[in-house]
């Protein structure tokens, strides 16, 4: 025992002298890595405490432990609420469009950007999509607004022009999806391309030349060569895509909602802020949240477990 007792501190000590020559060799990129860990922990972990209250009735001025704990009862207010159902089919209607509409469009650009030969122009052609992801929400809510207003807008100048009645896209229940999701993909397509260009960049060049010597067109090489190779980006970026399905965005949605559209537009990042902040319901507010991030965790997990099963690496 003794023996087994002096190799384990051996190893322990010997490790312990390893550590501190890479910490003293690597102090530099220790040093960088740094702000970016206190970002996680002052504004990631630390707030995470902050889910108690869903479980009290919180009053601010008692505190997080002179506050009443309630047990489950918020979240059984929220699930019996006819309101949870509508928030619901609305976040999970917008999230579906995300999906179906944009997830698939920075894919398709990257690979079409992959086959312009003329780097002048592809440089430009991504400089143009990329610019409209530094753009606030606020500046694109104001330009939809010139687009699409009734009386001044772009688009039904247009229309009265081919002697068509114009359409309130802004206030009609029937067009706030399309013009969210238009939004959303106007916005942040040119920014996701990005990671497949850089994904496609990693693709060998000798494929593409034995290919072209067996007779495959561009098209073949596309779909046997390109896809496959970044198959496993594309399943990541879904995955983590999937764990924000009830993430609507706050700031798009509550620039857009209006009492026209609002049976449609009221999601739960909105519904939140309403109940939370405007009306004082902290620790109601804070259910419906902790509700979104549990259905996240959850389906991160599934669709991650999916991925390992039909073959891919998944994301852990």
């Amino acid at each position: 025992m003794q023996a087994d007792s002096a190799k384990i501190q051996t190893l322990t000590a010997s490790k312990m002298v390893i550590f501190n020559r890479r910490l003293k060799k690597q102090k530099w990129f220790y040093l960088m890595l740094l702000p970016g860990l206190l970002y996680f922990l002052i504004y990631k972990y630390v707030p995470m405490w902050g889910v108690l209250i869903a479980f009290q009735d919180y009053q601010p001025f008692q505190g997080f432990f002179g506050s009443k704990w309630v047990g489950f009862k918020h979240f059984e207010t929220f699930f019996n609420d006819e309101t949870f159902w509508v928030l619901f089919r609305n976040t999970f209607i917008l999230a579906v469009y995300n999906i179906v509409f944009f997830f698939p469009l920075p894919i398709i650009i990257a690979l079409m950007l992959n086959e312009v030969r003329k780097d002048v122009f592809k440089r430009l052609v991504q400089t143009l999509i990329y610019i409209p992801h530094f753009v606030s929400w606020v500046v694109v809510v104001g330009i939809s607004f010139l687009f699409f207003s009734t009386e001044s807008g772009i688009v039904n100048n247009m229309l009265n022009s081919f002697g068509k009645e114009p359409v309130n896209f802004l206030l009609s229940r029937d067009w706030f999806r399309t013009v969210i999701t238009s939004q959303v993909m106007w916005k942040e397509t040119g920014w996701g391309t990005i990671i497949f260009l850089a994904a496609l960049a990693g693709v060998d060049p000798q494929l593409y030349e034995a290919a072209r010597i067996d007779g495959a067109n561009r098209w073949r090489q596309m779909w046997h060569i390109t896809l496959p190779a970044i198959r496993s980006t594309i399943i990541i970026l879904l995955i983590l895509r999937i764990g924000h399905f009830l993430d609507s965005g706050f700031e798009q949605i509550f620039l857009m909602v209006n009492p026209m559209n609002r049976d449609v537009g009221e999601v739960f990042d909105t519904y939140v802020y309403s109940t939370g902040i405007s009306q004082g319901k902290f620790s109601y507010s804070t259910a419906v949240g902790m509700f979104k991030s549990v259905v996240g965790l959850i389906l991160v997990v599934v669709a991650n477990r999916l991925a390992k099963r039909f073959g891919e690496d998944g994301i852990y």
